[in-house]
């Protein structure tokens, strides 16, 4: 990965993204917990079995400081991993993020740490230490429709998700750059009454 991919990427407005790709962009209904956020980093990802939270606690040790922890929970929509103690774990670890295929708790203290959390919504029902063996940290895991890789690059913002590969990000980063910078011009061509005919793709 090129040392400057994930500061560009980051200049980036991720919709913009969505006017030249079709792939990788995360259900909308995994949205970010906290206003105002944008992430992007490279995924650890951890597929939790039978609500065992166990498996959470060894994708933390993984976790690398600029490192975005994307959770599979396998269909499960009731039992939240991420909750307070888990978020500053991961600030710990210098996390830029989590996100949840499921749902979180203790959403007020995640707000005060500031850890962008994304995920379906909230609950009361959490995970439990069960230490079971169907889990697996590192591995291919599915995230709101998204196959996600470990090491795929996640972005995201109060609009919602993308996963891509590195690669993929690079060859779409250009063209989101130059497009990010026509886009003044447009809005303010709009703004002064030109005729929308002479501006628009028809």
């Amino acid at each position: 990965m090129s040392p400057t991919l994930l500061q560009d990427l980051s200049d980036v407005s991720y919709p913009t993204v969505g006017h030249f790709l079709e792939d990788g962009f995360v259900s909308p209904a995994i949205q970010s917990l906290l206003a105002n956020v944008k992430i992007a980093g490279p995924a650890v990802t951890v597929r939790i079995a039978d609500h065992d939270a166990i498996a959470m606690n060894h994708a933390l040790l993984a976790l690398r400081p600029g490192d975005v922890l994307v959770v599979d929970m396998g269909g499960d929509h009731q039992h939240a991993p991420v909750g307070a103690v888990t978020a500053a774990a991961a600030l710990a670890q210098g996390a830029a993020g989590v996100v949840v295929d499921g749902v979180a708790t203790d959403v007020l203290e995640l707000r005060e740490t500031g850890l962008p959390v994304f995920a379906r919504g909230t609950s009361c029902l959490t995970t439990k230490r069960l230490f079971g063996t169907g889990s697996a940290v590192n591995v291919p895991v599915h995230c709101g429709g998204v196959e996600v890789n470990p090491g795929d690059l996640v972005l995201g913002d109060d609009n919602g998700l993308i996963i891509l590969s590195p690669e993929a990000a690079g060859n779409v980063l250009g063209k989101a750059l130059a497009s990010d910078a026509a886009e003044p011009a447009i809005l303010a061509r709009i703004t002064s009454g030109e005729p929308l005919e002479s501006i628009l793709a028809l």
